[in-house]
């Protein structure tokens, strides 16, 4: 048996999780300056709150809030588009579940990249998909023109917004609510005019399809902004907006006035009882996830830290002990849990199985689970960390392909709300049947330590390489210094797509949380989804009398 000072010198070197986490932290600070003090002055200045400073305002006070797709861009554009030029979050506005969309003035205008359109379409399919108000705070130059290829055309390009704007509109009867609080010119105008209530600010917001100097150029008309499309013209004389502001403050108290008339929101047939604290706190696991990924640790240890009072009723305990599914509470929310558990499990009979593989018995007993929540209209969580299905002569023998998609067909079709957690990680055709992001889960969210990809870099070199290394082991020889680099690069190019950070850039995590955040996190994202009822498959469902 280890001593005590064995086991604190094991925990003191535990420093992966934590120094990953740090690093977001700084990352996620840079961004949300945007695009720095002197553009936030400049804001300051024409009287108007940033982006994140209207958001604050909105938002209720000391209750938690998820940006969504906070890194998205980070590492593309040498590092000129933080955030995209766009805040998406999710938060309570009077103890209202809601989603949020704020131009960010301070990068570029508030203008629109390839990925501004990816995050507010992503932020809107939340809306829809649960049937919570969405808000829109406007202060946008419009689209970004050296970018207009990504932007304007094709299926998921800026109408898409639109498209959506009405199907929330006609069908399904989701509040929108638009705050033009800066510029809001050309397309852009449709999505406030798609909105159920419009609200402008004097002074500094404006609204058209052209600005001044394009109806000069095309009319020969000469007219200021303000006349041609300004808070007072489009409650006066147009008729287009709906209310008048004086500063961006009453416009955010007006935001929440509209907020409190909505009809209450449906109560869910999820039980929900009073909140109990995790059995240990979340800081332990920056003692439990291994230095190694490799490592195996004990997943039961992690949900001490993030089930209430740790308590799982295990489903199927003793059968294909590799899955670990059960019945528990997160902030007093009922949740079916599935999760990989990690390191050697042994068996009753026969030889020992990998934690994190996916094995015939094991994916029959996810797929019976998942149907028995699914009945239930009970909340789906996969806690994922996950490297595949196994492979070899003896699991085809099996039938696992045919048990694989029996698990993920049951996945797939399961109209619950459906949230991801990945600790570590996300590997092949396991991650898909994890509810990969391909299956529209609702949310997915990764620690630090989350590695999304076909493989490892190790076994990568192996399947690009390893004919050639036979080749050599046979003949005596070691690889040259030119494979070596080779293999190399290859390792290198993984580990960098590994990382969760690369993954949440390009929008395949809706964001990466420290572990400190996880149950805040997990609360709201089911709060949020439990708005709604019905299917939760796809960006939205339309109502059974229009189908």
């Amino acid at each position: 048996m280890p001593s005590v000072e064995q086991i604190s010198s094991a925990r003191e070197s535990r420093t992966r999780l934590r120094h990953l986490t740090e690093d977001l932290q700084r990352l996620e600070a840079k961004l949300r300056r945007g695009g720095g003090p002197e553009k936030i002055e400049r804001q300051h200045q024409q009287g108007k709150l940033t982006a994140r400073e209207r958001i604050e305002l909105l938002l209720d006070k000391d209750a938690y809030m998820q940006e969504i797709g906070l890194l998205v861009a980070y590492d593309e554009y040498k590092g000129s588009a933080p955030s995209a030029g766009v805040v998406t979050v999710m938060g309570s506005v009077g103890g209202r579940e809601t989603v949020v969309i704020a131009n960010d003035a301070t990068v570029k205008a508030g203008s629109w990249w390839p990925e501004t359109i990816k995050k507010i379409l992503r932020a809107q399919e939340i809306a829809m998909r649960s049937h919570v108000p969405i808000i829109y705070l406007v202060d946008s130059a419009g689209v970004n023109l050296p970018y207009q290829g990504g932007v304007f055309p094709g299926q998921y390009g800026a109408s898409r917004i639109f498209y959506y704007n009405s199907i929330m509109r006609r069908y399904l009867k989701v509040p929108q609510i638009s705050a033009v609080m800066g510029p809001c010119i050309a397309g852009g105008a449709y999505l406030p005019a798609l909105s159920d209530f419009i609200v402008m600010v004097e002074g500094t917001s404006f609204m058209g399809l052209g600005g001044a100097n394009l109806v000069k150029g095309a009319t020969g008309q000469t007219i200021d902004n303000e006349t041609l499309g300004g808070a007072r013209t489009h409650n006066a004389i147009s008729g287009v907006a709906h209310y008048r502001v004086p500063d961006d403050e009453t416009c955010v108290a007006k935001i929440r006035e509209f907020v409190s008339e909505l009809p209450v929101k449906p109560q869910s047939a999820v039980s929900i009882t009073e909140n109990v604290e995790a059995a240990r706190p979340a800081s332990d696991l920056y003692d439990i996830i291994p230095e190694d990924h490799r490592q195996p640790y004990s997943t039961r240890d992690v949900f001490d830290c993030l089930l209430d009072g740790g308590h799982l009723d295990e489903f199927q305990a003793d059968y294909a002990r590799e899955m670990i599914t059960g019945h528990a509470r997160i902030c007093g929310i009922q949740v079916g849990v599935i999760a990989n558990a990690r390191g050697m499990i042994r068996m009753p009979e026969g030889a020992p199985r990998f934690g994190g593989i996916i094995y015939a018995e094991s994916a029959e007993k996810v797929a019976y689970f998942i149907d028995t929540c699914n009945r239930h209209q009970t909340p789906l969580l996969f806690i994922q960390d996950v490297s595949g299905f196994m492979v070899g002569a003896e699991a085809e023998h099996s039938g696992i392909i045919r048990a694989g998609a029996r698990f993920v067909e049951a996945m797939a079709t399961a109209i619950v709300p459906k949230i991801v957690l990945t600790i570590n990680h996300a590997s092949g055709a396991g991650y898909y049947a994890m509810a990969g992001q391909g299956f529209d889960p609702d949310f997915i969210f990764s620690w630090p330590t989350g590695r999304m990809g076909v493989m490892e870099g190790d076994s990568a070199v192996q399947a690009m390489f390893g004919t050639q290394l036979d080749k050599l082991k046979k003949e005596g020889q070691e690889p040259d210094a030119a494979l070596q680099a080779e293999m190399e690069k290859v390792r290198e190019t993984y580990e960098q797509q590994l990382d969760a950070k690369y993954a949440a850039a390009r929008g395949f995590v809706d964001a990466v949380i420290a572990p400190e955040e996880t149950r805040d996190a997990l609360e709201l994202a089911l709060r949020v989804g439990l708005n709604y009822s019905g299917p939760h498959i796809g960006q939205f469902v339309l109502p059974n009398s229009l189908v």
